[in-house]
């Protein structure tokens, strides 16, 4: 195809109208957030060449040089494809050149849920600090502040698998108290209703009458500044509390896995733990649907009559 028909804009400058577009599809903040990310990345790696003098070999390089894993690379693919078709639609470029390159594969990670001991362990840690000894005195620990909004925080993620950047864009106002359910805009600006037991409504309750005044416009959790709880400060909340129990690998997404498989254990159907999810298709939930035929399968052998007696 012949170049000569469209205009010479260098990466910046292309860069700068695809956000000003990403802006008005009213995307949720932490992918806005992601798509910088990835393009500013981009840019350090390349430079600020014209867009017509890039090439594939540009987009693999820059995928081949990132210290990441398979499944953020992908992510980088699709936010570097998204542009190319961007300029493509906008006939700034005669293609989607990164069509052309390989998408990498993300690993197939193992998927380990949090057991009822380990949750019972987070909560009991909510309270107090670690251990510490000073110099001169006796080993110490201290109350830590924001329990109860911690708390909330825990049982909300367990209670329906909701992805932390929901957690953390959740307003008061998308409280729905008197039915227990919740209003979440989700990935692709997609909206949905995720309910909420009658424990952690009281979990809510507490945290939100002892937190003192606010008004529905307001961020459901907050930090003592009453700034919203970010995706990074929740992980890192959750993180610490790991630690101080004793668990590793504590992180938002492992609470979404822990009510997925438990959820169906319980005898919830894949329809409706699709719907909560706020997952598009049902390969994932028939991943977790698997997971949790596994978990039968393995207690019934120690927990069969007919196994245990000798039969």
């Amino acid at each position: 195809m012949k170049k000569t028909n469209q205009p010479k804009i260098n990466l910046a400058q292309a860069i700068a109208g695809y956000m000003l577009n990403i802006h008005g599809r009213r995307l949720s903040p932490n992918t806005i957030r992601d798509y910088q990310n990835t393009l500013r990345k981009f840019q350090d790696h390349i430079g600020n060449p014209l867009i017509a003098d890039l090439t594939q070999a540009d987009i693999s390089a820059f995928l081949a040089a990132q210290p990441v894993s398979n499944k953020t690379a992908l992510n980088y693919h699709t936010t570097l494809s998204s542009l190319w078709k961007w300029l493509h639609d906008q006939n700034l470029v005669p293609a989607n050149i990164v069509q052309a390159v390989q998408r990498p594969r993300p690993e197939k990670r193992v998927i380990k849920p949090l057991e009822e001991a380990e949750i019972r362990l987070l909560l009991s840690n909510l309270e107090r600090s670690r251990p510490y000894a000073r110099r001169g005195k006796r080993t110490s620990d201290h109350t830590l502040p924001h329990i109860d909004r911690n708390r909330a925080i825990l049982l909300f993620l367990l209670d329906n698998g909701v992805r932390v950047s929901e957690l953390s864009n959740i307003k008061i106002r998308d409280l729905d108290t008197k039915n227990n359910r919740c209003f979440i805009l989700g990935k692709g600006s997609k909206e949905r209703f995720v309910p909420y037991c009658a424990r952690t409504g009281q979990a809510i309750w507490r945290y939100l009458t002892l937190r003192g005044p606010y008004t529905p416009d307001d961020y459901l959790f907050v930090t003592t500044d009453n700034h919203q709880m970010t995706r990074d400060r929740i992980e890192r909340m959750l993180r610490s509390l790991g630690n101080r129990a004793g668990i590793t690998g504590v992180h938002p997404h492992r609470f979404r896995h822990t009510f997925a498989i438990s959820y169906i254990r319980a005898g919830g159907d894949i329809f409706t733990l699709q719907m909560i999810l706020g997952h598009s298709t049902l390969d994932m939930v028939r991943h977790y649907a698997q997971l949790a035929n596994i978990d039968v399968t393995r207690a019934h052998l120690h927990a069969s009559p007919v196994e245990f007696w000798r039969l």
